[in-house]
């Protein structure tokens, strides 16, 4: 759907979906990491018994620790299918009955100036499916998903500063004219580096690892990288002017 004439001046929003747009860890994530164990057990397995929940944990843990992403983990280590791995781990079901989301967003996205992105580690289907159903599709200008994010013909997501760069030369802005919303840490690390401005939403963090294990701490300081913290979206409208 075309978006309205924007100022050359305005900032580019790029906003990720997980845990940012909506509560992936009320039920999404949980069926996603079930999913995902019973596909790396198959995987890991002799090819009559799976791995053990041990070792698949293992396994996620470290993929995630050097890679940023499990999948890549399973591409480089056992020439796993990207696409037969994302779309075994989204089969969820009734997707509409599991998203969780504050109201107001569409509001938000209406008045907050520039052009919007998704821009997502989640695949294509999975991620349009759930931005159709919180009715925000055309407050997004367009939409990067992890099928996007090819360098060199190897799948490069967030954190990625090489995907990033990609990205901004694609769609005309500098650096300093971006603006990243996220829930991950090490994505928005990245993004500042190359001097992109960051803002990191915390409402709907549960643990600190892909596995469940590590619990997050009571307090979650603001780090250096991070330009503005806020628990809820609709608290951004207010910090505004910490991003300019």
């Amino acid at each position: 759907m075309p978006v309205p004439h924007t100022n050359p001046s305005s900032p580019l929003w790029l906003f990720d979906l997980d845990n940012t747009l909506h509560d992936a860890s009320h039920s999404i994530f949980p069926a996603i990491t079930a999913n995902m164990n019973v596909f790396i057990a198959r995987v890991l397995g002799d090819g009559v018994t799976p791995a053990t929940p041990e070792a698949v944990n293992a396994a996620r843990l470290l993929y995630w620790k050097r890679y940023g992403a499990t999948l890549l983990g399973m591409i480089r280590h056992h020439q796993v299918s990207a696409a037969h791995f994302l779309e075994e781990t989204h089969a969820l079901g009734d997707l509409q009955q599991m998203i969780r989301s504050e109201r107001g967003l569409k509001r938000l996205l209406r008045h907050l100036p520039g052009r919007k992105i998704l821009f997502t580690n989640a695949p294509t289907r999975y991620s349009t499916d759930v931005v159709r159903h919180l009715g925000l599709r055309r407050h997004f200008s367009h939409h990067v998903a992890i099928e996007d994010m090819l360098v060199h013909g190897q799948l490069r997501p967030k954190p990625s500063k090489l995907m990033m760069r990609r990205v901004l030369r694609k769609y005309g802005v500098s650096a300093r004219r971006a603006i990243l919303v996220e829930d991950t840490l090490d994505n928005l690390r990245s993004a500042k580096q190359l001097g992109v401005r960051t803002v990191w939403i915390t409402q709907y963090l549960r643990m600190s690892d892909p596995i469940g294990a590590a619990a997050l701490p009571k307090m979650l300081k603001r780090p250096a990288y991070v330009d503005v913290k806020v628990k809820s979206l609709r608290q951004l409208a207010a910090r505004l002017h910490r991003l300019r």
